[in-house]
């Protein structure tokens, strides 16, 4: 400081500091502390990176809408049979603003798409997509209609496609569990995988649990549908 009350400038003849020997001082000001306790290497925010996706896998939020015959079998794999929730991904929420993971099960049609569009984008990130069967991943039997897109990824990014026509709930539910295993690992970089058949079959069926055996034995199923006389129409 001079004696005016002007910063002063570096001495002449010393080297002026550059930009990244400032900087260098700025991380080392900021960061000495935790640089001394844990070295060099990030091992917080590493951990903080890992317990986030741990997170994230077992508490996904699931928006899902029925628009063709595989939202039956969606609807199947919450059920008592196969329990979804049990996997931590089954949660299904009403609003796009509240969900991070989307199943879509059936045929888009070219007035669809732009909604489909609308939806995606009011989904919070990080967001993933879970295509549900054949006419999904590229139109099926309607891939030559006049109004079909030819699969939902030419308008979202897809993660996991779950081939089928249309897939059994143990197929979804394996996909589902193949997105958990992307996201724990932080690899899910919107690359889609494909569920294989074979590894359906590898994955097998699940099992059923004690109360699910003892509704089953107690419940008469002719109680669960409403009965129709014919002859009288009633």
């Amino acid at each position: 400081m001079s004696g005016d009350g002007r910063p002063q400038g570096p001495p002449s003849g010393a080297p002026a500091q550059t930009d990244s020997q400032s900087q260098s001082q700025d991380r080392d000001r900021f960061g000495s502390r935790l640089r001394a306790a844990l070295g060099t290497t990030p091992f917080v925010l590493t951990k903080l990176d890992q317990f986030m996706n741990w997170a994230r896998g077992n508490s996904m939020f699931m928006l899902q809408f029925g628009i063709a015959c595989c939202s039956i079998e969606m609807m199947h794999s919450y059920a008592t049979k196969h329990d979804l929730d049990r996997f931590g991904a089954g949660v299904p929420r009403a609003s796009p603003r509240q969900a991070d993971v989307l199943i879509v099960p059936g045929t888009i049609v070219s007035k669809f798409g732009p909604r489909m569009q609308r939806i995606y984008d009011q989904m919070p990130e990080p967001k993933f997509v879970v295509s549900m069967g054949s006419c999904t991943i590229s139109g099926g039997p309607f891939h030559d209609g006049y109004n079909v897109i030819g699969g939902v990824e030419k308008i979202i990014p897809v993660d996991i496609h779950v081939p089928g026509c249309p897939p059994r709930p143990e197929a979804l539910i394996y996909g589902v569990l193949k997105l958990q295993e992307r996201i724990r690992s932080g690899e899910a970089e919107h690359v889609p995988v494909t569920v294989k058949p074979y590894e359906i079959e590898a994955f097998g069926d699940l099992e059923r649990d004690a109360l699910v055996e003892q509704l089953t034995d107690e419940i008469d199923a002719d109680d669960l549908v409403m009965r129709y006389d014919w002859e009288t129409r009633r």
